[in-house]
């Protein structure tokens, strides 16, 4: 089973071409499920962007933001850390056989480390991902109210 988990990314480069384009993407997914054990022991630490925490921390306010210039710098910044945002007609399509080697990947990396979710309590892991994932959800309402608040006036973005 294991053979099949690891064949399964050069199944995918062999048949699936045109998803090479983007593989910045793939060796990043694959240094963050390597480097998942080094995070859960509270070794290796993900630092929240200024701009996240700055979100968090305000969502919904405007100090700084009264023109369109201003608007538009502050939603191209949270795009670059957050990605690009949503738009109509932008599906991608999924890469399944990516998808099996990532699951096959981090059940692989995951079973490094017997009860995990005790570890990451304990370590401080768990407590800073879920501050990590309020900061990007606290960013994604931002964009979202600071592209409504530009629409509102008419800004071109």
């Amino acid at each position: 089973m294991l053979a099949a988990l690891f064949a399964a990314p050069a199944w995918a480069q062999q048949t699936q071409p045109a998803q090479q384009a983007q593989p910045d993407a793939t060796i990043k997914r694959g240094g963050e499920i390597v480097t998942q054990p080094a995070r859960d022991v509270g070794v290796a630490r993900t630092k929240i962007p200024p701009v996240l925490e700055a979100a968090h921390e305000d969502p919904y306010g405007l100090a700084g933001l009264g023109r369109c210039r201003h608007l538009t710098q502050a939603i191209t910044e949270l795009n670059e850390v957050l990605g690009p945002d949503y738009t109509i007609g932008n599906e991608k399509k999924e890469n399944r056989a990516g998808k099996l080697a990532e699951a096959g990947g981090k059940t692989v990396i995951n079973a490094i480390i017997p009860f995990r979710g005790l570890v990451r309590e304990v370590t401080g892991a768990a407590p800073a991902q879920r501050r990590l994932e309020a900061a990007i959800d606290a960013g994604f309402a931002r964009r979202g109210f600071l592209r409504g608040v530009a629409y509102s006036r008419r800004c071109r973005l």
